[in-house]
């Protein structure tokens, strides 16, 4: 069967866990279906003392829905008693958490409202898709959201004026657990037992843990540098710079040049060169300065230029709309 060749070889890659459908007549195997992905489904049939293979393919459905909620005790209880699922808490909190810290910033009586996608196949609702809209007022204060595809097929959110709610770089490169150095200029090295400043964050982390480019560039810089043992140099827009060092091992094809996105997985984290532990060490340049990474005002993203706003704007007004609707529906809600 899986000599059919098409779709059939998908049958040589079965894991554990994946579900085969067959209809066995007489103890013969007559037929035999397999969900490939969403949209593409395997189907094996009995033909004389052969078989056929064929993928049939179904069209997915996309519906809006919404949610609108108020904060009693925190953005996940709220959400899910919204109907938001816990990767759409996640998303809602990333697009807006280059402003707000739904840790430490929230307060009961904050209002949010979401526009997003349901996907669903054959009328059944198989997972929800991307937010569309947002809005989070936190303190009194109103932060609002829309989703722009830009020409290149690259998404992200920006304010119904079109300025982005990305900022050119990410506060942090890796999930970390804690701090365990800061910015010091005179801080004595843990092994020289000298005075030599840190000039830049250390982040306790576990031996091959990613760490990410804090902001799009390219490299400029990847091997192996005295103390800092292994280390990628980027070089960004506006004469700034990021270094990431300690690392174990580089992520296949980061080369000098190579030009890297905001987030991507540049290498893991190790304890090569001066390292007590492992650790990522992190620094930020900016005109060859070192700035504290935990305190440097991070820049926003480059706005849309005029002839794109056109665009967006006729684009993304039908979403301001219903924003507006369930902003009215929030604030009626809450009194």
């Amino acid at each position: 069967m899986t000599r059919l060749g098409g779709d059939s070889a998908q049958l040589k890659k079965l894991k554990a866990g994946d579900v085969l459908n067959m209809r066995i007549v007489s103890g013969r195997l007559e037929e035999l279906t397999y969900a490939i992905d969403e949209t593409r489904t395997l189907s094996v049939r009995r033909r004389g003392v052969g078989y056929e293979s064929t993928t049939l393919t179904a069209a997915l459905e996309r519906r809006q829905a919404e949610s609108v909620g108020e904060i009693r005790s925190s953005l996940f209880a709220d959400g899910r008693k919204a109907g938001m699922s816990n990767r759409m808490i996640l998303e809602f909190a990333d697009i807006f958490g280059y402003d707000i810290d739904f840790a430490q910033d929230l307060q009961e009586g904050d209002r949010f409202a979401v526009v997003y996608e349901n996907i669903l196949k054959d009328g059944r609702k198989l997972r929800e898709g991307d937010i569309l809209a947002a809005e989070f007022t936190n303190q009194g204060k109103t932060y609002r959201a829309v989703r722009y595809v830009d020409s290149e097929g690259r998404a992200g959110y920006y304010t119904p004026s079109g300025e982005s709610l990305r900022k050119a770089f990410i506060r942090t490169p890796v999930d970390f657990v804690r701090i365990s150095s800061g910015f010091n200029l005179q801080r004595r090295h843990p092994i020289l037992n000298i005075i030599r400043a840190h000039k830049g964050v250390d982040y306790a982390a576990a031996t091959g843990t990613p760490v990410h480019t804090t902001g799009d560039g390219k490299i400029e810089f990847v091997g192996r540098k005295g103390g800092y043992g292994n280390v990628i140099i980027v070089r960004h827009s506006g004469n700034n710079q990021t270094l990431y060092a300690h690392l174990s091992r580089f992520k296949p094809g980061m080369n000098v040049g190579a030009k890297v996105r905001q987030g991507q997985i540049i290498g893991f984290v190790g304890s090569s060169g001066l390292a007590t532990a492992p650790h990522l060490h992190y620094e930020f340049l900016v005109n060859g300065l070192h700035k504290n990474p935990v305190t440097v005002t991070l820049p926003r993203a480059v706005p849309l230029n005029a002839q794109t706003l056109v665009h967006f704007r006729a684009l993304t007004a039908p979403l301001v709309a219903k924003i507006d609707a369930l902003s009215d529906r929030s604030v009626a809600l809450s009194q």
